[in-house]
Order: structure tokens, then C-alpha cells, then sequence
């Protein structure tokens, strides 16, 4: 059970961090006009996201 609560805490947090990212990337294209940096960013941090909560969760 505890696991559990941790790996749902770990998937809350990174939810919460991919959010941010992803609006950090929409200000870098809208704003600062910079496309591919922007989009490196969401993709990025939806790679990382992803990734990272597989190997918790796999385990």
C-alpha cells in the first residue's frame, strides 16, 4: 500500500512539472517567437515524464 502512495505521489509531482514545462514551451513560442526551443521543451519534458514514470511504476 505504501508503495502505491509513493508512486502516486511521484506521478502527482511530475503531472505538476510536465504542466509547468509544457507552459514554459508556450511561452518561448508565443513570446520569444523561438519554435524550436519551445517545442524541444514540451517534447522534453513529455519524453522525461513519461519515461520516468514507467521505470517507477515498473518496478
Amino acid at each position: 500500500m505504501l508503495n502505491f502512495m509513493y508512486h502516486s505521489l511521484f506521478l502527482l509531482f511530475t503531472i505538476y512539472v510536465l504542466i509547468e514545462s509544457i507552459s514554459y514551451g508556450i511561452f518561448e513560442i508565443k513570446k520569444e517567437e523561438n519554435k524550436f526551443g519551445g517545442s524541444c521543451v514540451i517534447a522534453f519534458s513529455i519524453f522525461c515524464v513519461v519515461l520516468g514514470n514507467f521505470i517507477v511504476w515498473k518496478n
